[in-house]
């Protein structure tokens, strides 16, 4: 019982954190309500009996990812920014993709209503610990994406300094 109800409390604060990131107007906030939604991300993770995964999800992701984007805001000049327009005219596109969106979750609620409840814990085979398996897992069947990933992030980062220099010259 109290797993189910941790369960549903971190995955209230993931879709709230996640709803108020893309949704408040100040960009330090949207920032803090990532944080939120990291953070209850992390606790779904712990109620999985993935520890590596939780510390990951803190010390990365939350340390480490976040920190990034907030110097990225403070190197953004957010007043010019916010005198931008953010819709203009379409906003009949972004309602109709909500609605389809939330349709489409309402369906899944209802048709899955059975599977919303956490199996009983059982005992589990040890074929080694958490870390083992990730790594095995990673290094193995996932190396490419996790390789391109990595790619990713070091041409954000090279992004944001190139910008940087950019407004400081």
């Amino acid at each position: 019982m109290l797993d189910t109800a941790l369960f549903y409390s971190f995955a209230l604060l993931t879709l709230l954190g996640a709803i108020l990131t893309v949704s408040l107007r100040n960009a330090v906030n949207c920032a803090i309500a990532l944080i939120t939604s990291l953070a209850g991300v992390a606790g779904l993770f712990l109620l999985q009996k993935a520890e590596f995964l939780f510390a990951v999800q803190i010390v990365l992701y939350i340390g480490g990812i976040t920190v990034l984007f907030l110097f990225v805001i403070m190197l953004v000049n957010l007043d010019q920014t916010a005198k931008q327009p953010r819709f203009g005219r379409h906003w009949m596109i972004p309602v109709l993709a909500i609605a389809g969106t939330g349709t489409l979750f309402v369906g899944f609620l209802t048709r899955g209503r059975g599977t919303l409840a956490l199996p009983a814990p059982g005992v589990a085979a040890d074929a080694g610990g958490n870390v083992e398996r990730l790594s095995d897992l990673l290094f193995r069947e996932y190396l490419v994406p996790f390789e391109v990933a990595s790619l990713l992030l070091l041409v954000a980062i090279v992004g944001s300094v190139v910008m940087a220099r950019k407004k400081a010259d």
